[in-house]
């Protein structure tokens, strides 16, 4: 039994593939019992197979490896802006990802451990190791949920927000300079 991840999984054969931000934020290696997995897809017809009686698949071009190799590049040198940026402010990869989690949260008010577990790819008790670190950083507020006294709720302190609205401005300044250049693989890949 796994957490349930929000971010989409593709699966082929009896491997599953987690999107690009699930499997990164774990540094390209998130656990599959922590991966949520997506339903079986619908069977379809046989397709042809080729004389040696495998499947036939669309061949995979040297333009097509091109891309990828440059898309990962692309990804790679994003990733590695965002961990130099968050230690320039005194923060780890990580910490500064726990915090946007804590900010960017699709739900209303606080954010639970568990949750924050689930979109960083982490067991809980390490989420409840890097809470700790940051409320003993003076970054996140731990309190006690009003309706479920054995849940914690994480807020940010207002040193953090400022601190993130920072690192995120300079985050979607890299992302616009590299856009371009996102947009033209991925309508290579598509």
């Amino acid at each position: 039994r796994g957490a349930a991840v929000d971010e989409p999984v593709a699966r082929t054969g009896n491997i599953f593939i987690p999107s690009v931000n699930a499997c990164l934020l774990r540094g390209g290696r998130a656990r599959r019992y922590e991966m949520a997995r997506a339903p079986a897809p619908a069977r379809k017809p046989k397709a042809a197979t080729s004389a040696a009686g495998r499947a036939a698949r669309p061949a995979i071009t040297k333009s097509n490896y091109e891309a990828l190799a440059d898309f990962r590049f692309a990804i790679r040198k994003f990733l590695a802006f965002s961990e130099s940026a968050a230690k320039g402010v005194g923060l780890t990869p990580q910490q500064h990802q726990a915090l946007l989690t804590i900010k960017g949260a699709p739900s209303e008010g606080a954010v639970s451990i568990q949750q924050l577990s689930t979109r960083l790819l982490i067991q809980h008790n390490t989420a409840v190791e890097l809470v700790d670190r940051l409320v003993d950083g003076g970054f996140v507020e731990r309190t006690r949920d009003e309706d479920d006294k054995r849940r914690a709720r994480l807020e940010l302190t207002a040193a953090a927000e400022r601190l993130l609205e920072s690192l995120s401005a300079a985050h979607l300044r890299e992302l616009q300079s590299i856009r371009p250049v996102l947009q033209n693989l991925l309508k290579q890949l598509g």
